[in-house]
């Protein structure tokens, strides 16, 4: 019998064509899990359900623009027409611009805040209609360190990533106060290896890339896979640096702002000619056939293994950890005391 947590599930996954999407839609496949993939890319697309296929799921490709509320709906209705109710519904798919502010055209803004936000809306209440019926299900917000911290040249992105983060913790807080058993998390994700660096429009003077330390998909995919068995938890950590930037955040921002002003620029670009048409107006495989894959160009530099992944993931073990070492270092202590007396 299939149930929220085993295998057999029926999970969507948006933005499935590359990056963290696809690492996210082989992990439910590794799990026996049937998977939609929603995207624009169809090179992408094809070569991630030949994937899922072959890592032990069933694979469903719905060719969908996630700024199309209607376009959503209808994915959403495709799935469950082919795989039954949906029990897993992961919002993944963005667009970005890599660029000063006065640099991004107001077409341009509007754009990644419908791909990145209100595809992120589209999505949640099109896996809701599905869900709140049966009083069940899990909705799974991909975020960011970004979505509480601001960095230069990514205002777009981040203002996109701090609204989903406002919006769905309202969500939550509807959804606890009508009892429902339907529920939603968040996973804050670190810098990650994945080809968007080559998709962003980018205006900077080098290449685009992602900020130091860096983190392989997988990490990202495995804690995303975590969260929608265990979607109590509000919201998920990944990566030290998140953990770091987060914490950080809440105590110094200021201090945050203008190292940022200092280091932000530089550490977002290296050296080369920026290449590719980006993926804000059209798929990045275009016309061209294209697969780029779930990995970027990274992959001599990205950890494939977090620590603070493990904490993030376990913090029942960790807190009881914790709790037996502090319990310990008492009981020595007071011993320690005795045999001086």
């Amino acid at each position: 019998m299939r149930t929220p947590w085993g295998p057999g599930r029926a999970v969507v996954v948006t933005g499935a064509s590359g990056g963290v999407g696809r690492a996210t839609a082989l992990a439910f496949a590794a799990r026996g899990d049937r998977v939609a993939l929603l995207a624009r890319g169809r090179e992408g697309l094809a070569a991630t359900a030949d994937e899922v296929q072959r890592a032990g799921g069933e694979a469903l490709v719905v060719s969908v623009d996630m700024a199309d509320a209607k376009a959503v709906e209808d994915a959403a209705q495709k799935v469950a027409d082919a795989f039954g109710p949906i029990d897993v519904w992961v919002n993944n798919a963005f667009a970005g611009v890599f660029a000063p502010f006065t640099e991004i055209a107001p077409d341009e803004f509007r754009r990644v805040t419908e791909v990145t936000y209100l595809g992120y809306v589209f999505g949640t209440r099109a896996a809701l209609r599905h869900m709140l019926p049966r009083d069940r299900g899990t909705i799974v917000q991909v975020g960011s360190a970004l979505a509480y911290r601001g960095v230069p040249l990514q205002s777009a992105y981040c203002g996109a990533k701090h609204a989903i983060q406002g919006f769905n913790e309202s969500l939550r807080c509807e959804l606890l106060h009508t009892g429902s058993r339907v529920r939603t998390t968040m996973v804050q994700l670190p810098a990650v290896n994945t080809p968007q660096f080559e998709w962003v429009v980018n205006r900077m003077p080098g290449r685009a890339r992602p900020v130091a330390p860096v983190y392989q998909p997988e990490v990202a995919a495995r804690a995303i896979v975590h969260a929608a068995g265990h979607a109590r938890r509000r919201e998920y950590w990944v990566g030290g640096s998140t953990a770091a930037t987060l914490i950080a955040n809440a105590v110094v921002p200021g201090f945050l702002d203008r190292y940022l002003a200092r280091t932000g620029f530089d550490a977002q670009q290296e050296p080369g000619d920026h290449e590719g048409a980006g993926n804000l107006w059209s798929p990045a495989d275009g016309p061209h056939g294209h697969d780029f894959g779930a990995h970027g160009r990274f992959d001599g530099e990205a950890a494939s293994r977090s620590p603070q992944e493990w904490a993030s993931l376990n913090r029942g073990r960790v807190g009881a950890g914790l709790l037996l070492g502090g319990l310990g270092a008492a009981v020595t202590a007071g011993l320690r005391r005795r045999s001086r007396g």
